[in-house]
Formats: structure tokens, sequence, C-alpha cells
């Protein structure tokens, strides 16, 4: 029987290795790298792949660009002139915002502005804070004269606890302050890292797309002036 080949994953970025090192090559992180069963070299048939998930569900169907029906998407005005310019408009339901900048900039006092004119619009508005808790945001909504805001809180930063509150609740929009605190329970490593934020920022786009729920993500931009994260 033949011996099984074995590579080697990084738990940060996702980066392989032929064999274990304890710098990731990609990514640079330290003792990351975890031993897998590398999947089995390309064989013949149909199959040219020979990716385990090929057997699991058959090829999708084809569309021509005129058969597709496109419509122009509706969108809603937030109140602020200048965001809803950037924005095209306004948000749209079921889509996903990526609002960037560095630390202290102003992001999280714009939107939360935002979500509190859309609320008083009559659109029902969720503003998840990881960086700060329930009384911060609420003494901040007071200092931009926000009185009386009816702008649901949450401080929470575990992503199957946001996701549920999300699906229990439907708010028309969501800011999740910031991309970055958010962790889940199904990755090993820490908050912040590659291998979270593009895992956590995934589940929340596939939810906005299944939902109708407008998604905003606040993300910090390093040193180098680039959005923190992944790049796919």
């Amino acid at each position: 029987m033949a011996k099984e080949k074995t590579n080697y994953v990084c738990s940060e970025c996702g980066g392989i290795s032929a064999k274990w090192l304890g710098k990731c090559p990609s990514c640079g992180a330290w003792n990351t790298l975890v031993e897998q069963v590398a999947p089995p070299a390309g064989g013949a048939g149909n199959n040219r792949f020979n990716t385990p998930f090929a057997a699991l569900a058959g090829s999708s169907e084809l569309a021509t660009l005129s058969e597709i029906e496109a419509n122009d998407v509706a969108r809603t005005p937030t109140g602020l002139d200048e965001l809803d310019r950037v924005l095209g408009g306004g948000i749209v339901a079921g889509g996903v915002t990526l609002i960037g900048g560095d630390p202290g900039i102003g992001k999280s006092t714009l939107l939360l502005q935002a979500v509190d004119a859309l609320q008083r619009a009559g659109q029902n508005a969720l503003y998840v804070t990881g960086e700060e808790s329930g009384a911060q945001v609420a003494l901040r909504s007071k200092r931009l004269g926000l009185d009386h805001s009816q702008v649901q809180v949450m401080a929470e930063i575990q992503l199957e606890k946001i996701i549920a509150t999300l699906d229990a609740h439907r708010p028309a929009i969501a800011v999740i302050d910031s991309i970055q605190t958010v962790y889940s329970d199904q990755l090993t490593s820490a908050p912040g890292s590659v291998a979270q934020v593009r895992e956590c920022a995934a589940h929340l786009t596939r939810f906005a797309k299944t939902s109708g729920t407008a998604v905003v993500l606040v993300g910090h931009v390093t040193k180098e002036g680039a959005l923190a994260g992944p790049r796919v």
C-alpha cells in the first residue's frame, strides 16, 4: 500500500509547505504549520483534477448576459450626503460594504451617525461593537447629539453569536466594528489573524446574501496604508 503523502498548512494564512518549518514562508507566523494528508495527484478520467468535491455536485447551469433579468437595485440613503455619494446613492439590501481607515480616524463615529439616521427613517439597525462596550457607544452617541437613539447595540466578538443574533432579529443594516476583533470558535488562530478575518468575513457575507441584511464591515489599515487582513 502506497504511503500517504503529507504536507503542512499554516493555521494563520492557509499557506502550504512540503516540510515542517518553524516559520511560515507565506505570512511569517511562527509555529503555525500543521501536518495534514495531501490530496491525491490528478488521475485519469473525466475528473482530471481528482478533487474530493467533484463527486458532491454536478456542474452548474450557464446563462448568457442577455438572458439574465437585471433591474436597478434599490438603494436606501443614509442621510449623510458624502457617504451616500461614495456608496452610489445609499445602502443595498444584502450588500456588503467595507469601510477602511486608520484607527481613530472617525469610522465608528461616521457609521453611528449613519445607522441612527437609517433607524429614524424606519430601517431597523444593529451596531455590533467589538472594540468598545455598549456604554461607551452610548456615550459617543450622546456626544454626537443623537438623543433617544433607537439603534440596537451588541458588544460581542464571537462570530457564531453575532450571526445567531442577526438571524433572530434580521435588521435592515448591521455594522460590524471591527472585523479584526471578530473570531470563530471553529478556528484556533487568534482574532485579527488572516485566517480569522477571511473566514469571519466570508460567513458574514454569506449571511448578508441569504438574509437581505446590508452588512457594513469596519476594517483598520496597517502602517503601510493597506487594509489589514487577507486580499482574497
